[in-house]
């Protein structure tokens, strides 16, 4: 299989690890006091951050939609460019030599192999790349910084923060970027110009820039509610005729039957409770800050997920919280609407579900308001979830150096740089196959979609070669949810934490307790009591260190 599009590599990655993209990034610290590399204001940001500046290198078939300031769709291609033009002039490196080390969920390639080579003599330098095992990358780099031996050029994915402790090791032994690309100063480099700005905050600590983002969009949400296109539409049912959560149980109750085996649903809470006006954590009334779990509406969406988990309409595989086999559920016919991460919406799963039924075809409900009334909302995750890092101990020409490198390694999907980087050599690494770049058995072995894409990337773009219809229909769903984007309260601020407020934001017992609730194995006020011990034991103190050392010195975020 040959995916065109590395961004979809996260979703799996992200959920694999426990992240939601819309969640606040946290650092924990060991002291009570933020360190000074934390929270970014918007003031500061402004001057670090990089200026703007979009590519025209490769036109898209379908191209973005703006929505609101940060907020633009995926672009979209139904073919590979046919004569990948080239974005850089020459070897962006001057012959120095480096390591760099970032996180493989799969198996390792053989060092110095063919595709190494031919990168470093593209890039006029020796990079040699160490790939780790993403499985245990989470304890693999907190002992490379406990004895300070980085290498030159590090991954360090988002939703692990709080275990690298990046907030401390910005300007410690992360190297401060902001002199070389803060302002007009990146307009040096412009493929990485043409990464959007907000993804750039994903790597800035305090105001000043460290961080080199991958794969960026601007239409970052933590998932949506998927359902079977094909099975629907054949009962006359269309997506845009659900619009509140009452339309969604009559739903149930229409395509539930259980003597064929055929039930409506598997989870939907994590992706439909925002729906009830609720945030993933945070929101402002009054100029006070009030956790989700205060708000009155967070037990009614509670109450109506009970209700679906007792209604009969749900899975019994997924009331077990079996989620390992919701997909093959979903292929089968046998769940209809399940809740997803957006990297569901593929190539291979679109491979995979007409294999199992040539009608296959995966759709998503439009965001919706429970009642059916007012503005659908949507929060919008950050803009990038890998960042990659250069070791402050280099010098500033070989941060130069490597930061040309970067403006290879991000040249646009589509481009001469992009099929290097990502495809290999032609003929060696990868033939064309109906004009698709496809990976010959040399190329399935050693050219790894995180290696050098997980140091710099592009922005990321929809294709699904071999699958238009994919294509069409993702890039169509999130131009129809464009206006629905809203930046939750605290919106990529890297906010930095001591250790007890880490451990009272991830608020784990009430989260176990609500998962039992929507399971139908505990009652709404048993989330209830669970809050009231959580509100008691790190809760209300959690909210005070909040609104003390964020909200009122930094704002919103917003």
């Amino acid at each position: 299989m040959n995916e065109l599009n590395r961004r979809r590599f996260l979703g799996t990655a992200a959920a694999a690890a426990g992240a939601v993209a819309a969640a606040p990034l946290l650092s924990a610290c060991s002291s009570g006091a933020a360190p000074s590399t934390g929270t970014n204001s918007a003031a500061g940001l402004k001057d670090a951050l990089p200026a703007y500046v979009p590519s025209t290198a490769v036109k898209p078939d379908i191209p973005s939609v703006a929505g609101g300031p940060d907020m633009l769709t995926d672009p979209g291609f139904l073919t590979y460019p046919a004569d990948p033009v080239a974005t850089v002039s020459g070897k962006p490196g001057k012959g120095g030599s480096y390591t760099a080390v970032t996180p493989l969920w799969g198996t390792v390639p053989t060092a110095d192999n063919s595709f190494y080579q031919a990168m470093n003599a593209a890039l006029g330098l020796t990079l040699t790349m160490k790939p780790a095992d993403g499985n245990n990358y989470n304890t693999i780099v907190p002992t490379m910084t406990a004895a300070r031996k980085l290498p030159d050029w590090i991954q360090l994915p988002s939703w692990w923060n709080a275990n690298f402790n990046v907030g401390e090791l910005a300007g410690t032994q992360l190297a401060d970027l902001t002199p070389y690309l803060a302002g007009d100063k990146i307009k040096k480099y412009p493929n990485l110009a043409a990464i959007p700005s907000a993804a750039w905050r994903v790597g800035a600590w305090g105001d000043k820039l460290y961080g080199i983002p991958c794969f960026s969009s601007g239409f970052t949400v933590a998932g949506g509610l998927f359902h079977r296109r094909d099975i629907l539409e054949s009962k006359g049912i269309t997506a845009d005729q659900v619009k509140s959560a009452d339309d969604l149980m009559s739903l149930g109750k229409e395509l539930t039957d259980a003597k064929r085996g055929v039930w409506a649903f598997g989870d939907v809470w994590t992706y439909l409770f925002p729906s009830w006006g609720l945030p993933f954590k945070w929101t402002v009334e009054g100029g006070k800050l009030v956790n989700k779990y205060e708000m009155p509406a967070f037990l009614d969406a509670l109450d109506w997920h009970y209700k679906l988990a007792t209604s009969g309409y749900m899975h019994p595989d997924a009331l077990a919280g079996d989620n390992a086999n919701g997909t093959t559920r979903f292929y089968a016919g046998k769940e209809l609407i399940q809740g997803g991460g957006m990297g569901a919406w593929v190539l291979a799963d679109h491979q995979s579900g007409v294999a199992a039924n040539p009608n296959y075809r995966r759709g998503a409900f439009n965001v919706i308001t429970a009642d059916g009334k007012g503005t659908p909302r949507s929060f919008l995750g950050a803009s990038s979830s890998m960042i990659s890092y250069l070791n402050a101990n280099l010098k500033p020409a070989q941060i130069e150096e490597l930061l040309s490198v970067a403006n290879y390694l991000a040249a646009p999907y589509g481009t001469a740089e992009y099929t290097m980087a990502n495809f290999g050599v032609e003929g060696t690494h990868y033939t064309r196959q109906n004009g698709v770049p496809t990976f010959t058995d040399e190329g399935k072995k050693n050219v790894q979609a995180t290696t050098f894409p997980f140091l710099a990337a592009p922005r990321s773009v929809i294709s699904n070669p071999g699958a238009d219809v994919v294509t069409k229909d993702y890039t169509a769903w999130q131009a129809a949810n464009i206006k629905a984007l809203t930046k939750p309260v605290f919106w990529s601020m890297n906010i930095s934490m001591p250790q007890w407020a880490a451990t009272a934001d991830a608020a784990q017992a009430v989260e176990d307790t609500v998962k039992d609730c929507y399971h139908g194995k505990k009652k709404v006020s048993d989330v209830r009591a669970a809050i009231a011990s959580w509100k008691s034991n790190g809760g209300d103190r959690l909210t005070q260190w909040m609104t003390d050392n964020v909200l009122n010195k930094y704002g919103t975020g917003q």
